[in-house]
């Protein structure tokens, strides 16, 4: 596959039809050409136009008309097309066809699918239009114009050379479907080769709008791939679940590096940037030393604004222990709402490196505080009369609204990282105890088993999701810490953790070597909620999501 350009967007996909939405072979062109007395080098069509004599040139036409509707007649729809039809339909993608086929024998052909028609289709061009569909790009700016759309914004997908040239033209992102034995695929310039159709979805993809939140895990992990990260003194590098970066500087010194931003409540800003960093860098066992902030503001903000997000950023600092040493202060019409993007450097002894990847089989997954509780704070915070109409007294909405003072994990990162047998941290962030959990499977290479009936959820968090129809295993819970310990150590963690006031719950088991959920509920299986977005997006809209 081709390295395609940049970056691109995709609105409508149009299909060269005979070969590619229909299984190759049902047209034979040798037999249309040795009937027909075409040349092997020569199109059909051009040659049939070639011809000066009228009557020689209908006849050929009513020939080839007679091939085409026969072979339509057996047509059979490609493995994959119908169900790349409908994909692309629940996507929203606008759909067509460009053929140099005639539209009867498209329609006839589509009377041999069982779960696709004619309406299907947002446009489709013919031969019988006033233009030859391809190979020159016409045809696609054609259906461009019928769509809507920008030639930029097509996918034009075909099985012969024709449909990649007329897509080059046309300035359409192109995809080269290998159904001939003939054509040599690194001879066809195209943006994208395939041998199925079932390949096309990966890449339509990559063109659609992404929902507010985290890159979804499957893409990240692609892109992640392409990364070349090869230094050696690099111990843990960037992966899904890894909430820090770990640096060796030294025969004992290791650096932990992470950076987040925070783009939403504006009251309580600073003291997230430095305490979801902080949380970051104390699931790998170090201390947190050094902030940098980039703070962005729009436009028209006060000095005043940035004055106290700056005294908020050093308090927050000085309250763990943490030097703001540094960043960068700019008013932009980048930004709608003040941004704070932190970076935080922290150290630790190279032998006390949490690592994920020493998570074992049966070591247990302990979860402390309670799931949810940075997302219940946010949306009392930003939807506190809404929810009073639905029926939370004030002294619930007060609570709640402090719960603001319970996202870090420092204190119980710390009671972890001075215990035996603990194996891993993670932090619960955006994406809630779900997508937290999934995180720590990837990174630590291993099953999980959860018992979905120990997961605590707060009465105040069970409310707001009942009461707002949100999933609190989808919400965001930053100040939960994700443990795991071995079986014999398990006890003592838990006595210590409780000692400091902290509350912890085991819920749940590293199983083997792999990737993956595995949820009971009362002793039976269940199936184990995925979250394209975080569940707050639902209620604070795609410009409020959170920090990660």
């Amino acid at each position: 596959m081709k390295t395609p350009r940049a970056s691109f967007s995709v609105k409508a996909v149009l299909f060269d039809f005979d070969g590619t939405l229909t299984a190759p072979g049902a047209l034979d062109f040798s037999a249309i050409k040795q009937a027909l007395g075409c040349p092997a080098h020569k199109p059909v069509l051009e040659f049939i136009e070639s011809l000066t004599d009228y009557r020689e040139q209908e006849r050929a036409f009513f020939q080839l008309e007679h091939f085409e509707m026969s072979a339509a007649a057996n047509a059979q729809p490609n493995r994959g097309a119908e169900e790349l039809i409908q994909y692309l339909r629940a996507q929203d993608v606008r759909v067509g066809i460009i053929s140099r086929n005639s539209r009867q024998a498209i329609h006839r052909s589509l009377q041999n699918f069982t779960g696709v028609t004619p309406s299907d289709f947002d446009v489709i061009i013919a031969r019988d239009e006033s233009i030859n569909p391809k190979p020159s790009g016409d045809g696609i700016l054609l259906a461009g114009e019928r769509l809507g759309v920008t030639a930029a914004d097509i996918v034009m997908v075909g099985d012969y050379i024709f449909d990649i040239q007329s897509g080059k033209d046309a300035g359409a992102l192109t995809v080269f479907l290998t159904n001939r034995p003939e054509y040599d695929s690194l001879a066809i310039d195209s943006d994208y080769t395939i041998s199925s159709l079932d390949e096309l979805k990966g890449i339509i993809r990559l063109g659609l709008p992404l929902p507010p939140g985290k890159l979804p895990h499957d893409l990240l992990e692609v892109f992640l791939s392409e990364c070349r990260c090869d230094d050696p003194s690099v111990l843990i590098g960037p992966g899904i679940g890894e909430d820090s970066a770990a640096v060796s500087i030294g025969p004992e010194t290791v650096l932990t590096l992470t950076a987040d931003p925070i783009t939403f409540v504006t009251d309580a800003i600073a003291h997230y940037a430095v305490l979801i960093n902080a949380n970051d860098i104390a699931t790998a066992g170090a201390i947190p030393r050094w902030f940098l902030a980039s703070l962005l503001v729009p436009s028209g903000t006060t000095p005043s604004t940035i004055r106290q997000i700056m005294h908020e950023l050093d308090t927050s600092c000085h309250q763990w222990g943490i030097s703001l040493c540094g960043g960068h202060t700019e008013i932009t019409d980048a930004v709608t709402r003040p941004l704070v993007s932190g970076m935080l450097v922290g150290t630790v002894p190279r032998h006390n490196l949490i690592d994920k990847r020493s998570m074992c089989r049966g070591d247990k997954v302990l979860l402390t505080k309670a799931v949810a509780v940075e997302g219940t704070a946010i949306i009392v915070r930003e939807h506190g009369e809404q929810l009073r109409r639905l029926g939370m007294d004030d002294d619930e909405l007060a609570e709640c609204r402090r719960f603001i003072s319970r996202i870090g994990i420092l204190e119980e990162a710390a009671l972890a990282r001075d215990s035996k047998g603990v194996t891993a941290l993670h932090d619960v962030t955006e994406g809630g105890l779900a997508t937290a959990l999934d995180e720590l499977s990837r990174a630590g290479g291993r099953r999980i088993r959860v018992e979905v009936d120990k997961i605590p959820v707060l009465p105040q968090t069970e409310k707001v999701c009942r009461l707002l129809k949100l999933h609190p295993l989808g919400l965001i819970g930053s100040g939960s810490l994700l443990i795991c310990c071995s079986p014999g150590c398990v006890k003592q963690l838990m006595d210590k953790m409780r000692g400091g006031n902290i509350m912890i719950t085991a819920i749940g088991e590293v199983l083997e070597e792999g990737r993956g959920i595995e949820a009971v509920r009362k002793n039976v299986l269940t199936e184990w909620p995925c979250f394209a977005a975080d569940e707050i997006t639902r209620v604070l809209g795609s410009n409020d999501i959170s920090s990660k």
